[in-house]
Formats: structure tokens, sequence, C-alpha cells
């Protein structure tokens, strides 16, 4: 391999900028012992139409605006007088009959943007619309409250921004056991003692290099964590279920993780959309049953949670291929065994009042469940992370 794209690829798997050096003392520390709190966020990319994931069934407003591709009243799995979920969710729709599953109805913000990737990033930086942020809503976390990168970890090749810190960012991967053969290479150690020889100042690349310490110390711990545990339970054999697999093997290890991020792509349904959101709800849905029943067994439920939201949601209407196109505000999953108000958290808003482009109404913004979440469950102060203050909501 080239040295230069070597040096690159490693840099970027890696995903870290410079951190304090590590306090030995809390390394050998067990989270599970300590009611170690964790959040698992988990987007669903390409924007989920979730009208047809919880469905209004009783709703004529629904049915005239779908005529071929509403979900039929009798495929519906009932959860309310008004409200189901999609067919496909029968392990979600098992969840809510326990009491593990809040569903926050009509989730955006003011003035929502329609591009999958501005939308994603107003989601990630939880900024305003008309606001440009560098820094994600984790990295900001892990700016404030971080002790090293990997308190925030991806399980993806590339990190996103909302894991991206001003001084630390967190670390995306996808194999522990590469990454930490990457750090160990011949060449990157070469580099490392190079510039420990008093060039850093001289050659200014000082956070090139600091970034190369982050990632061989933080990949030697993620992977003497990773080998140590051993996943027992058995997933579906699909890559989004590997991702929370992969999640839940690092959890046991007791690594000092505290918001892991994963995500499943593929929901941008302009056309045909019945078939392909229904396999993209079962892959989630099976995927999420499998980590909530292996998270039970190893006994960590009880203080993990997991949010699952999309950058935004489709249009009311169907279009002339038998799909969606790019909507507002949808609804949004909460997880847990500690939830204050399971089941539906609001009602739908209104289909016969719509904004100016057909789409639902916001009524709850997005930035009040990261509130809430920093706040009730990782207990930071989420003014400083998000920048401003927005209402808690009572759904932990």
């Amino acid at each position: 391999m080239d040295r230069r794209h070597f040096l690159k690829q490693s840099v970027l798997a890696s995903s870290l900028c410079f951190v304090p050096n590590f306090i030995k003392a809390f390394e050998n520390l067990d989270p599970k012992s300590l009611g170690y709190k964790r959040l698992v966020i988990i987007q669903l990319a390409g924007g989920n139409d979730g009208l047809n994931t919880i469905v209004s069934f009783n709703n004529d407003t629904y049915y005239r605006n779908r005529a071929k591709i509403a979900i039929e009243k009798k495929d519906v799995l009932k959860a309310t007088d008004e409200l189901g979920f999609h067919a496909s969710l029968l392990p979600l729709k098992k969840l809510y009959d326990k009491g593990h599953l809040t569903i926050i109805n009509n989730v955006g913000y003011p003035n929502p943007n329609r591009s999958h990737f501005r939308a994603t990033d107003i989601w990630q930086t939880a900024s305003h619309a008309d606001q440009n942020l560098q820094t994600g809503w984790v990295g900001r976390y892990l700016d404030l409250y971080g002790k090293q990168p990997y308190n925030a970890i991806e399980i993806d090749d590339s990190l996103s921004l909302a894991l991206k810190g001003q001084q630390m960012n967190g670390i995306a991967t996808t194999n522990p056991n590469v990454l930490f053969r990457t750090s160990q290479d011949p060449y990157f150690k070469n580099v490392l003692k190079y510039y420990q020889d008093d060039h850093l100042s001289e050659h200014n690349l000082g956070y090139l290099y600091k970034t190369m310490i982050a990632a061989e110390s933080s990949a030697k711990y993620i992977f003497e964590k990773y080998k140590t545990a051993s996943a027992k339970f058995e997933y579906p054999n699909n890559a989004f279920a590997n991702q929370l697999k992969m999640t839940s093997k690092l959890m046991s290890s007791g690594i000092e993780t505290k918001v892991f991020y994963a995500s499943l792509g593929g929901f941008d349904t302009h056309v045909n959309q019945l078939n392909s959101q229904a396999r993209l709800l079962k892959i989630y849905a099976e995927g999420i049953a499998a980590f909530v029943d292996d998270l039970k067994q190893q006994d960590t439920f009880n203080d993990t949670l997991i949010l699952t939201f999309s950058e935004f949601g489709r249009r009311v209407k169907q279009n002339a291929a038998n799909g969606t196109d790019h909507g507002a505000a949808s609804n949004l999953f909460i997880i847990g065994n500690q939830l204050k108000t399971p089941g539906f958290y609001n009602e739908l808003a209104n289909l016969d009042d719509l904004d100016k482009n057909g789409d639902l109404k916001f009524t709850v913004d997005f930035r009040s469940i990261y509130a809430t979440v920093l706040d009730k469950w990782l207990a930071v102060d989420d003014e400083r992370i998000l920048n401003q203050s927005f209402s808690k909501l009572k759904f932990i």
C-alpha cells in the first residue's frame, strides 16, 4: 500500500483528535458495576416515511392521499384506537406492549430543510435551519465531558459530523482488530517516532501527530477490551444487526463508552415504496429486538437508552411513482427500561392542517429530545452542549 495512502486511511479510520493524557486510575473500572448509562443513537438514513411506519388507520385523509401506498387497515398492528404499527414492526410492537418503547410524533424544527445532506447536518449538529455548525452535539458532549475519544464510538468506517467536536472527536470502526493492526503497522510506528524527535514544530504537523497518537492509544484500548468479550447471542445475518451485535459486545467488555452510533440506510423511497420500506423496517425491528434481548441477557438494558431518528419524514400525499417525496416532521423512537411515558408520547399532527409544502407541522423540536437525554440520562449540562436552552420532555 502506498505510504501516503496508508497514513491517510489510518487517520481517517481512527477519526480522532488530541485528548488529554489517559488517567490510568480509571482504566480498570467496570462500567457495568457502576450503573454506567449508555446512549445508542440509530439513524434511519434517507428520510423514513413516518406515516407508513406508525399508521393512522382510521384517518380518511391518510387513505385519500395515499391511494396506492397506504397500509391497509387489516394489516396494521393496532396499538390504540387510532394508531398502529407497520406489519414489519411486530418485534417493535412487542417492545411497545412491554412498556419499553416511547413514540414521539411530529418531531422536527422550524423552517425544515428537505436536502438529505443539510437536514442530516442539522440533526447531527443540533443547529437552527439557517445556522451552519462544524461540531456535532455528541462531539460537543465529548469536548466538555469526555476523557478519551472512545467515550463515543460509531460503528462505521467513517465518522459522522454528530461525533466531531472542537477539541475531541469520537472514533469510528467496524472492526477493532483491523483498527489495532493498522495502528501497529511499522510505517505508522516510524512516523510517530520521527515526529517525537523534535520535528513537530518544524513541520507544523501538530494536529496530524496528535491525531495519530490518539489513534494508537485508543485502538489498543478498544482491541484489548473487545477481545475479552464473547458474542453469545444470535442476531439476524445483515449489516445493521452486525452493528448492534458489535455494540453489545463492546458494552459487555466493560469499555468506557457512553455513546454508540449506528445507522441503517435506504429510506429514500421515491419509487415503489411499499416493498422497500417493508424490508427495511423488518431489518430494523428484528435487529432492535435481538439487541434488546442481548442487553437483557447481559444485564445492561436498564442502563441503556436507544434513540432512533430519521433526518426528515415524507410528504403526506404519495407521488406518481408510488412513492413519497421529501417531507418534514416525523416520528422518533425511544427504547429503554426506564421510560416515564411509555407508549405514544403525543398525538399525531392533523393531516388536514399541513404546511405550505404539504407536510406535517412539527409540534416537538428534536433538540428538546436531545436536551432531555443529555440532562435526564447522561446527567450533563444540556444548555452548554446545545448552545441554548430547550424545554425538557417527560419520557425518561
